[in-house]
């Protein structure tokens, strides 16, 4: 078993490895601050944002505590994730694919942008041997997903003028669009999302993820 130069706060202890990933970022908020830093580096209020049943208090201390774990590090007024923070995103792909099978999930609860991207991508399937650029745009974020041929979604922040097509919205009408029923035309008609650019390649696009 190996050791590192960082030293959590002990909640459990045990020499369990889960155990110790939870001394590590098992306390409330820690694992969806990490969330919404997996795409792009972000300022104190942008991740609050994102977080909005958060308070300052607590979010700086949840700050503290991941920069001191070697999670995240504090560099030019921006937050960023460290190679040990980016390697948590299979563990949120996990609870995103868990989450969609156990009972209880509300959808009309807030959803951030970052959180609907990343849910994005644990739930394509039958993607294989697609291609696609996506853009996908919120009053402050912009993100751009890419479908390669072996059917996995690479989203980053930012803009790309390749995008085939552009959904916008805020997180919760961008997610029904893409996992809800109704066709993006109807969305788009009713004011739930915008969109530009190829309309049928947008829907064929959206049509690849399920909750279920």
């Amino acid at each position: 078993m190996t050791q590192t130069r960082h030293n959590p706060r002990i909640r459990y202890d045990e020499g369990c490895l889960a155990a110790h990933a939870l001394n590590t970022i098992g306390d409330r908020w820690a694992l969806l601050v990490v969330r919404e830093l997996m795409l792009a580096p972000k300022r104190f209020q942008a991740i609050r944002h994102g977080l909005p049943g958060v308070t300052a208090a607590v979010l700086t201390q949840r700050l503290t505590q991941l920069a001191q774990a070697g999670v995240l590090v504090h560099e030019g007024g921006r937050y960023a994730l460290t190679d040990s923070g980016r390697g948590l995103l299979p563990v949120l792909q996990a609870m995103c694919r868990w989450g969609a099978l156990h009972p209880g999930h509300d959808p009309r609860r807030f959803i951030s942008p970052t959180a609907l991207v990343i849910s994005m991508t644990a739930m394509i399937a039958g993607a294989e041997g697609r291609r696609a650029v996506a853009a996908l745009r919120t009053a402050a974020e912009a993100f751009v997903l890419v479908l390669a041929d072996d059917g996995i979604l690479r989203p980053r922040a930012g803009t790309d003028p390749a995008a085939q097509f552009t959904l916008s919205g805020d997180g919760n009408g961008l997610a029904r669009a893409v996992y809800g029923p109704a066709p993006l035309s109807v969305l788009a008609g009713s004011g739930t999302i915008g969109l530009a650019g190829d309309a049928e390649a947008a829907q064929d696009f959206v049509d690849l993820f399920r909750l279920r």
